[in-house]
């Protein structure tokens, strides 16, 4: 399969549910369950330090510095197993990357609130090429503001090998997220792969 492009107002958001082999997608998903050094950290919420729902990661360039949700990210090297994966991402996007953010949500109960990735180290319409491996989890977005562009919430079910891309105005005109499940899942590896451009 390829890349197909949703039909979004003010977005382009590509989806290709098979973009990995689903044997290629499961040694992946074992490799780097084991071989990444997780974190879970902490962020403010109402003034109180409260664990974020998942376990994380960041891989990529020395000098690829990111700050989102008031953390500051150093990036881990990249691994071959990453570096591979990066390569085989760039020719499906005709786009380039020098970082990932790793997620690892090891139930239902783990999940990603609404957010933009507008950081400004991303740039004004960033391209962000996200990989999943594991349990199929929803994968929710929604216009920023509804006034502006008129158009219902949408559901996607990204599924074990599946490569989504959010490109243009999709930052600046949505919001996505990563609902918790009281289905029982097991774990699910997102990785999101950017490009910081204040190095």
């Amino acid at each position: 399969m390829s890349l197909t492009l949703l039909p979004l107002p003010a977005a382009e958001v590509l989806l290709d549910s098979a973009f990995l082999p689903p044997t290629q997608a499961q040694r992946l998903l074992l490799e780097l369950t084991h071989s990444i050094a997780w974190r879970q950290e902490s962020i403010k919420l109402f003034g109180k330090a409260v664990p974020q729902p998942r376990l994380t990661a960041w891989h990529g360039e020395p000098t690829a510095h990111y700050t989102y949700s008031g953390l500051a990210w150093v990036p881990q090297p990249w691994t071959p197993v990453l570096q591979a994966l990066r390569t085989q991402v760039e020719a499906a996007t005709n786009a380039r990357f020098n970082s990932v953010l790793l997620n690892l949500y090891r139930t239902g109960q783990d999940s990603m609130g609404w957010h933009a990735d507008n950081e400004p180290e991303l740039g004004l319409e960033p391209v962000i090429a996200s990989v999943s491996l594991g349990s199929t989890r929803r994968f929710r977005l929604k216009p920023r503001d509804v006034q502006q562009t008129p158009h219902p919430p949408l559901t996607l079910e990204l599924t074990s090998g599946s490569l989504l891309v959010m490109r243009g105005l999709t930052q600046q005109q949505w919001l996505h997220a990563v609902p918790k499940t009281a289905q029982p899942v097991g774990p699910r590896l997102n990785l999101t792969f950017r490009r910081i451009i204040n190095t």
